[in-house]
């Protein structure tokens, strides 16, 4: 049994949106490739046709991919959604307070497949996430799993 996709409800619009230009568009172009390729002659020895084929494998593996996880995910509802902002879940807005630095950051805690931590995004794998995953507000947590581990304050949730 495959394991269960956590995505956005925006972020499996964003990989259907991938999937579909694949399939419709990107098909079309390595199709074309290949075409070309086989008109100049042998294969053996033909570059083109390498590049053609290198091009159709990788098309074709992100959208057995795509598929895969369309078929496997599993809608994050967020906190306000939910009705709920006690502790932190998948989908929670969390701003939390390194304990060393005295800097706040604030992320929202998604699956992997949309993990973008410079944009706020935190994959729920990360040792940051796990640490404070069914946490409170006010709670002081120690990330571990990591070279260095550090404290953490969770400051609000959303």
């Amino acid at each position: 049994m495959s394991e269960k996709v956590y995505v956005t409800q925006e972020g499996l619009e964003e990989i259907k949106k991938e999937l579909h230009r694949l399939v419709h568009e990107e098909r079309s172009v390595y199709i074309v490739e290949l075409q070309e390729a086989r008109a100049q002659g042998d294969l053996s020895e033909n570059a083109d046709y390498d590049a053609a084929r290198d091009h159709q494998a990788r098309v074709e593996a992100r959208i057995t991919e795509l598929e895969n996880m369309i078929m496997q995910a599993e809608i994050i509802t967020t906190s306000a959604a939910k009705g709920n902002s006690k502790v932190v879940f998948l989908g929670s807005t969390v701003e939390i307070l390194d304990i060393d630095s005295n800097e706040t950051e604030t992320y929202t805690i998604v699956g992997s497949v949309e993990s973008d931590p410079f944009n706020g995004k935190l994959s729920n794998a990360t040792p940051l996430a796990q640490a404070i995953l069914d946490e409170k507000v006010g709670t002081t947590v120690k990330v571990t799993g990591i070279k260095l581990p550090y404290e953490v304050k969770i400051m609000s949730i959303k």
